[in-house]
């Protein structure tokens, strides 16, 4: 049995609540001990079967792959969700039949990582138009229309953390050498972590003094990095956006001979985890970007579908418009309560 409960327009554009906009969390994982959440509903308990669509790009790199995974395996702790994953695609068209032909299977919602998120904007608000509550992950349509709720990375939040850390091990040398090697500098995430990195700096007298845009591959990173260390001849600290890339940034160091720096890496890969708890390694610190995005969308779109359930922990009977997840910091201190739960690069 398949049900879908509609959800006015109106009601949707109404819920204006973030459901975590602050980039500091209540307290630390470490604090958690051995605790078990109270329930304070029956979310968990089983309801009539719902179906959702799921699309993503291609797991070309370790956490895209992370996030399909995480998906799934949270769909399966449902005995009533029947999941539908499209096969990942970084083809605009593509990706476009796919969810128009979640809208002809009627499915009950829809979770939506974009390969390009004003792409996609306009078959997403289809989808909404049609009833079918869309679940916007990671890359933002262009019109708040085309989703009933949206789970984001804090990218902004990222740059922040990486530069609150590199202010807290330099903040004291008014002439350190900052670099950066960013991601694809034309994507939004990109720019927000940029800023957010140069905001945080600012707080402590510091700038970025040299800085190259790689593309979120191993190759591009080598690229980038051995380009930044042919014209960097000194260093004392390279924030790195992303730990796929950071594979190939790290051979590069390698084959340049430099450790004179130390590194901050992005999206809290197990391999960069690894090189923190590596005391010869240049890796000090990752900054997390969760890969549990969509698995929380499924969660909400679970939610949204069988209409009258809403989140446990929050005291408003809907779902969120919008839930932001925290970017902390994993250095040697932390490691071990990050590492156990960590993508593969």
């Amino acid at each position: 049995m398949s049900i879908r409960r509609l959800i006015p327009l109106a009601a949707v554009a109404g819920l204006a609540l973030a459901g975590c906009t602050s980039n500091t969390p209540a307290e630390d994982p470490a604090d958690t001990g051995n605790a078990v959440n109270q329930a304070v509903s029956d979310n968990d308990e089983p309801g009539d079967t719902v179906v959702i669509g799921f699309s993503a790009p291609a797991a070309d790199h370790g956490w895209m792959g992370a996030i399909t995974t995480a998906a799934q395996a949270e769909a399966e702790k449902y005995e009533d969700v029947e999941l539908r994953v499209a096969e990942g695609t970084n083809d605009v068209n593509l990706q476009i039949s796919q969810i128009e032909q979640f809208i002809n299977d009627d499915v009950d919602a829809i979770v939506l990582l974009p390969f390009d998120g004003g792409a996609l904007t306009d078959v997403a608000t289809k989808a909404m138009d049609a009833g079918i509550p869309v679940i916007n992950v990671d890359r933002e349509f262009s019109s708040p229309f085309a989703s009933r709720s949206t789970v984001l990375g804090d990218n902004y939040g990222m740059g922040v953390s990486a530069g609150t850390y590199v202010c807290e091990q330099l903040g004291d040398q008014s002439d350190a050498v900052i670099a950066e090697i960013a991601g694809i500098d034309s994507l939004p995430l990109t720019q927000d972590r940029s800023q957010g990195f140069a905001d945080a700096l600012d707080g402590c007298g510091l700038e970025v003094s040299n800085r190259v845009a790689a593309d979120f591959t191993v190759q591009g990173g080598e690229q980038a990095a051995a380009n930044l260390l042919q014209a960097a001849p000194e260093i004392d600290a390279i924030w790195n956006h992303d730990d796929d890339q950071g594979v190939g940034v790290l051979a590069a160091i390698e084959n340049a001979g430099r450790d004179e720096f130390f590194l901050v890496g992005g999206a809290g890969s197990a391999n960069m985890m690894r090189e923190i708890q590596d005391p010869e390694s240049v890796v000090k610190a990752t900054v997390i970007y969760p890969s549990t995005q969509a698995a929380d969308g499924i969660k909400l779109a679970r939610l949204v579908a069988h209409g009258d359930r809403s989140l446990s922990d929050l005291a408003s009977f809907s779902v969120p418009r919008t839930v932001q997840l925290f970017a902390p910091v994993v250095t040697e201190d932390n490691v071990d309560d990050y590492i156990d739960s960590a993508f593969e690069s």
